[in-house]
């Protein structure tokens, strides 16, 4: 049973950062691509950033690129997203999940088996 953690999440102004920080459990990590989503209030929970197992490719929504950067380390079992210029509608509830599908099936939410437990992100004006 795959176990992730999320924290970082907090309440910053407009303009700030945070880094998000997901830690895992579960020794095959390293073979798991990791995803951060999102949920905002009255909305669907839908993908932020994708990092592969290896490190090598990623993945950013349209609306935090050039903003949020995904990054992992296997051997700490740790995926990080460092999100800078944070604006209001960045507000959410961010969820780390971890899944061993394919790189091309990335964006099925349904094929991520592991979730964590969500951390809120609140960006006042």
């Amino acid at each position: 049973q795959v176990q992730l953690v999320e924290t970082g999440g907090g309440l910053v102004q407009a303009g700030e950062s945070l880094t998000l920080t997901c830690a895992a459990s579960v020794r095959s990590f390293r073979t798991l691509n990791v995803a951060w989503f999102r949920q905002a209030p009255g909305k669907e929970r839908d993908v932020v950033s994708i990092i592969s197992w290896s490190g090598s490719m990623t993945h950013y929504v349209d609306s935090v690129k050039g903003r949020f950067t995904i990054s992992r380390d296997n051997a700490r079992r740790m995926v990080w997203l460092q999100m800078n210029d944070l604006k209001p509608d960045d507000t959410a509830v961010y969820y780390c999940a971890a899944s061993g599908s394919a790189w091309n099936d990335r964006l099925d939410s349904s094929l991520y088996n592991y979730w964590g437990q969500g951390t809120q992100v609140t960006v006042s004006v």
